[in-house]
């Protein structure tokens, strides 16, 4: 994970640049459910912070932790270079041991750790260092990479046509167990990737009640001319419009490439 994200731009301009759908619908969801009034979150695997740039430019206290130096550093930078908003703290830390009180924070993200952790006991470990450190009643946000992303994307995007993809997508569908054996920073790097039973399954046996899933992308991410249809404000509307209609329908939840759990601390 640590080659992968090595390189100064491969996650800093990922959201703004290639995965827009997917930063305008996570902060969507996220905005239904966060309380307006400032709390204190925690952003778990909060990457370069462009989640915790945006939270804390509503008023909230953000405290972003990742695994990844240069994401911290990033993140440093980007609240000191016109943010106008502190970031409470940021530090390179671990999301299955987090060094925060219990039940100290309103709200945990998990935007990024469940897909890198491969084994099923570090990612319930996660999720119950995300419980444990929430407030009763407090919220969590984590998202996960659908089990047929890749299927999607090989066959959409053509990757599909090079053998290698075309084995490592069969292990995806397979077990979720992504592994990229090639050169290719485009087939993305070791990776656990959920059927949303799964990802349901794990937060319940961290202790979450009343778990949500929502499909993010839809079918949206598959369009071959997104960006035109995004840059129109008529097409845009009518594909958040489809998107919104699916985003909680089981049969096409694992459609999106990303798929968000909002589960509440009882």
């Amino acid at each position: 994970m640590l080659e992968h994200y090595g390189e100064d731009a491969v996650e800093r301009d990922r959201l703004e640049k290639y995965a827009r759908l997917e930063f305008f619908r996570t902060k969507e969801i996220i905005s239904r459910h966060l309380p307006k009034k400032p709390v204190l979150i925690l952003d778990i695997g909060g990457g370069p912070g462009r989640y915790a740039l945006w939270l804390a430019k509503l008023g909230h206290s953000v405290h972003l932790v990742d695994p990844v130096p240069l994401h911290v550093e990033q993140a440093r930078a980007a609240f000191e270079n016109g943010s106008g908003k502190a970031l409470a703290e940021a530090s390179v830390g671990d999301a299955r041991d987090l060094k925060f009180a219990d039940s100290s924070a309103a709200t945990v993200l998990l935007l990024g750790p469940l897909y890198h952790l491969v084994k099923r006991a570090d990612r319930v470990a996660a999720l119950s260092e995300a419980h444990r450190t929430l407030k009763p009643g407090g919220l969590l946000f984590a998202a996960i990479i659908s089990r047929f992303a890749s299927a999607f994307d090989g066959l959409f995007r053509g990757f599909a046509r090079d053998p290698k993809f075309y084995k490592i997508l069969q292990q995806d569908l397979k077990n979720g167990q992504h592994r990229n054996p090639t050169n290719n920073p485009q087939y993305f790097t070791t990776a656990f990737f959920h059927h949303p039973d799964e990802l349901r399954a794990e937060i319940d046996d961290a202790g979450f009640a009343a778990t949500e899933l929502y499909g993010l992308e839809g079918p949206g991410w598959l369009l071959p001319n997104f960006d035109k249809e995004w840059n129109d404000p008529k097409s845009r509307g009518k594909l958040l419009t489809v998107i919104r209609a699916m985003e909680r329908e089981p049969t096409l939840i694992g459609q999106s490439a990303h798929i968000l759990a909002v589960a509440r601390k009882s």
